[in-house]
């Protein structure tokens, strides 16, 4: 059998091909079957994010035709030419083919390493083949060892530390002032999609209220009506500053649009309870000065961007030791394969020595015909013994032997002593 895995990533591919080459969510069932009826017994797996669309398969045939397949597949599913695919379909087989997945399952082949999306989109993405009935004995022990390796590389290592996108930067600055978001209030300034996105974060993760404020009360309402917050125009905003526990402003404003003196105010009326401050505005929409004063926590898009920088160095000094994870659990998968190569030969030996126990035994029987059927029983039982403990050093050293580059020769070898047909 030949594993096989052809696809686009963002390595590869712009987001236009990409957009055009992803598989739904609803389609998955519809075009595993399309697929493996193109290559027939096949076990199969379609992998689609935003970032990536990858086939895997495994099937006896040669890597050449069953890429050629696959290659034919994606362009008669999607509606696109060999040409407009060019050099953004990679393809890869056996043990590159494992490895691929084994990096792509630990976060190290994403646009953003360490992100945690990844491995759940994977997981997914099986679940649907397995109970699509796609995948057979080789994709599911390959995804199962694909989801081991993950879980090590993100035990065993800090690939996963600290937040690297602007957005979720601030929200882990936001939690470590005030460990627990259910009782804050989040106020938004403008309808930046930074701002949106840093919302939906702090949402995520329970913030308890939620103002917006814009110059449109219409966007401001749109925007709050999807976080069931309320809205206010911006020529409010001194009367819900107060109120606000953390502040994202994410404006497109020429200048400041929230003056020191606004937030000092706002801080006499909360008794100096603490603000944390998120200007993700270019220019910036917030006055520096605020920094100087107590109780208060500003942060710009060029303070969150460092500690993302930062954080993101600290991944890549990970990345080492998260590849040699993912090189020992390829060795692993491959010697397994190779053990199947052992399978047949093992269970034709099994057969073989029981049907010598069961002729024997049924000629001594014969000879014993006042045996009660419980001690008829233990002969049995005895003969399968006997069997079981002849085989089992023989068979755990083929095994161990088909790991060898020469598994072919031992095999034969086994086969010709104990008088086994081929392909049995």
């Amino acid at each position: 059998m030949r594993l096989v895995v052809s696809g686009v990533s963002h390595h590869t591919g712009d987001v236009e091909l990409r957009e055009r080459l992803a598989f739904s969510e609803d389609s998955l069932p519809e075009a595993l079957s399309a697929l493996r009826k193109r290559i027939a017994d096949a076990g199969t797996v379609i992998v689609s994010t935003c970032n990536r669309s990858e086939i895997y398969v495994n099937h006896a045939g040669e890597p050449a035709d069953l890429h050629h397949e696959i290659r034919e597949f994606i362009c008669d599913w999607h509606g696109v030419s060999e040409g407009e695919l060019g050099e953004a379909l990679y393809e890869y087989h056996d043990r590159e083919a494992i490895g691929h997945l084994f990096r792509v399952a630990s976060s190290l082949d994403s646009m953003v390493v360490g992100e945690e999306q990844i491995l759940g989109q994977v997981h997914d993405a099986y679940i649907t083949a397995h109970r699509e009935q796609a995948t057979d004995k080789v994709m599911n022990v390959l995804f199962q060892k694909a989801f081991s390796v993950a879980k090590k590389v993100r035990s065993q290592t800090r690939i996963s530390a600290g937040k690297v996108s602007i957005s979720s930067v601030a929200v882990d600055l936001a939690v470590s002032i005030f460990m627990d978001l259910s009782g804050e209030t989040v106020l938004v300034i403008g309808s930046g999609k930074m701002g949106e996105l840093t919302l939906q974060h702090l949402v995520d993760k329970g913030v308890g209220h939620v103002i917006v404020a814009n110059r449109s009360l219409e966007k401001a309402e749109g925007l709050a009506r999807t976080y069931n917050g309320e809205a206010v125009a911006l020529a409010d905003l001194d009367e819900v500053l107060p109120r606000a526990d953390i502040v994202i402003s994410s404006t497109g404003a020429p200048g400041v649009v929230l003056e020191a003196a606004q937030i000092h105010k706002a801080l006499r009326q909360r008794s100096q309870k603490p603000m944390f401050l998120i200007d993700i505005a270019a220019p910036r929409d917030i006055d520096a000065m605020a920094n100087e004063m107590d109780n208060v926590y500003l942060y710009n898009i060029d303070d969150l961007q460092e500690v993302a920088d930062k954080n993101m160095e600290a991944r890549r000094d990970e990345v080492d030791r998260c590849l040699k994870l993912v090189d020992a659990g390829t060795d692993q998968f491959c010697r397994w394969l190779r053990t199947l190569a052992a399978e047949p030969t093992i269970v034709s030996l099994s057969k073989e020595l029981n049907k010598v126990r069961e002729r024997e035994l049924e000629k001594t029987l014969a000879h014993l015909p006042n045996l009660s059927e419980k001690d008829r029983e233990e002969v049995e039982y005895l003969t399968k013994r006997i069997v079981n403990n002849i085989l089992q050093r023989p068979l755990t050293q083929i095994k161990q032997e088909a790991y060898d580059e020469d598994q072919v020769g031992v095999l034969q070898m086994v086969r010709r002593l104990f008088g086994l047909k081929e392909g049995t």
